[in-house]
């Protein structure tokens, strides 16, 4: 039996089909305003968020050990996850504030549900998974490519005036994506944005 050298670098996974992947969750999120459409509604988007978190999760990234920090990253910066949460907390609670009042959405036990496993997909999609293939390019680009497209895909469900708030949004968790090394601090930060959306 051979022992195992904790302290060595972790192994490379081997090549995975990166645009594919990234397609059908670009896909998959673009389609939400059909789900909503066609009567799918909550079940409908339950399925697409959990195939979603699945497919990310389990996607082998070169460039990323087991827990999904980067390898030989020299800009990789180390921030305390619940540092990083707190500083997203206080920018959720600015935007909050300055965005002033706004139609309520219907809260309850299922949109709450629904909401904080569209967070959960969401960053294990574009923090972990297209980070993760982009982080070749350095992670300036990962960031702002990430952000980018995840303020796209907001666009058709939510309409064009929302892309640039997501634009930060995307931002501020490729931000924490990049200092704490891992995509749970980007999670629990959008979590808690989709979240106060439904309980303001």
């Amino acid at each position: 039996m051979s022992s195992v050298d904790l302290a060595a670098p972790p192994r490379e996974h081997g090549h995975v089909a990166v645009l594919p992947i990234a397609a059908i969750g670009v896909a998959g999120l673009l389609a939400r305003p059909w789900f909503v459409a066609h009567g799918a509604g909550l079940p409908g988007l339950t399925l697409l968020y959990v195939a979603l978190v699945a497919i990310s999760a389990l996607s082998p990234i070169p460039q990323l050990d087991v827990v999904g920090r980067a390898i030989d990253d020299p800009l990789a910066r180390f921030v305390h996850p619940a540092v990083s949460v707190a500083i997203g907390a206080a920018a959720l609670l600015v935007a909050h504030v300055a965005s002033g009042p706004v139609a309520p959405i219907a809260a309850g036990g299922a949109a709450i549900g629904l909401n904080v496993v569209a967070a959960v997909s969401e960053e294990a999609f574009f923090r972990r998974f297209l980070y993760g293939a982009l982080l070749p390019f350095g992670a300036p680009a990962a960031v702002l490519l990430t952000a980018l497209v995840f303020a796209l895909v907001h666009v058709p469900l939510y309409g064009g005036a929302v892309f640039w708030v997501d634009l930060g949004a995307g931002l501020l968790l490729g931000w924490q994506r990049w200092a704490t090394r891992s995509w749970a601090a980007p999670a629990a930060t959008h979590a808690l944005a989709n979240l106060l959306a439904v309980l303001r």
